[in-house]
């Protein structure tokens, strides 16, 4: 009579189990040029990053005086959406204000 039983040599076969992870974060940050109103800046802030006029005038004042500044944190899929949403902004308005994003 066969043996049906696995053959294993004595070893015993481990399973791995993949652990869930938080996914990267990345920074939007709003760039300086000298075209582009600080009310528009106010204005793109308040609207595509959900922010309060007296933090979207700090942002913008940030931008305006050190060349740039973070709008918020956020994972990649959410980060490269709010950077086209600004582009798109500026486009319609005929400003050439710009968004980048970097590994937080």
């Amino acid at each position: 009579m066969a043996d049906d039983r696995p053959k294993t040599g004595r070893s015993v076969s481990e399973r791995t189990r993949a652990e869930p992870r938080e996914p990267d974060l990345y920074h939007v940050k709003l760039l300086n040029d000298d075209y582009t109103t600080m009310a528009f800046v106010v204005a793109v802030l308040e609207a595509v990053f959900d922010k309060r006029p007296a933090e979207a005038y700090r942002i913008m004042m940030q931008v305006h005086t050190e060349g740039q500044a973070v709008c918020g944190t956020y994972p990649w899929d959410i980060a490269e959406t709010k950077v086209a949403a600004t582009h798109a902004l500026a486009e319609d308005q005929g400003f050439p204000l710009r968004a980048v994003t970097e590994l937080a």
